[in-house]
């Protein structure tokens, strides 16, 4: 592959990246903080815990107290971005996984291959680090692990089919 080569094939992997991510977000958008919290500030004469606590608030005891007035919608903001990180892990991985074998199955011409194959990768990548903060420590080594099983699987793939291609051509 020559420079030009590489120079397109970088640039099919960044534009693959744009069209993933701000395809899923297009269909599939995040939650917004507003939307849970619209307005949190209370305003009331006297505060404390009572009414704190009938305002969706948490009272925080140290010092003379205050009420985290979020505490409720906050909670509810952090599930359903939880939630939204899990959906676009569940989306991107399988979307990645297609664009790679795409870009290694139905692309001969070396530049577009292999700007599609990183384009999935990335793709992949975003949505295991969209759900990532969330998981445990032996779910991310199962990920980790499924995924050196796979590279190393299409890493072999591809060299025989290579090498099959390197031996017609003498």
């Amino acid at each position: 592959m020559n420079l030009r080569g590489i120079v397109l094939g970088i640039a099919i992997f960044v534009l693959t990246l744009f069209v993933t991510v701000y395809g899923v977000n297009t269909f599939y958008s995040e939650p917004y903080y507003e939307d849970f919290c619209p307005n949190s500030y209370l305003d009331v004469s006297e505060m404390n815990e009572e009414v704190c606590f009938e305002n969706g608030g948490k009272w925080i005891e140290g010092g003379s107290g205050y009420c985290d007035s979020d505490y409720v919608c906050r909670e509810s903001y952090e599930l359903a971005k939880e939630r939204h990180s899990m959906n676009v892990f569940l989306i991107s991985l399988p979307l990645g996984i297609l664009i790679l074998l795409g870009g290694f199955y139905f692309f001969k011409l070396d530049s577009v291959g292999v700007g599609l194959m990183l384009g999935g990768v990335g793709t992949m990548l975003r949505g295991i680090g969209s759900y990532w903060r969330y998981t445990e420590d032996w779910l991310r080594f199962m990920i980790s692990l499924f995924g050196l099983v796979i590279v190393i699987y299409f890493t072999y793939r591809f060299d025989k089919n290579f090498s099959k291609k390197d031996k017609k051509k003498k």
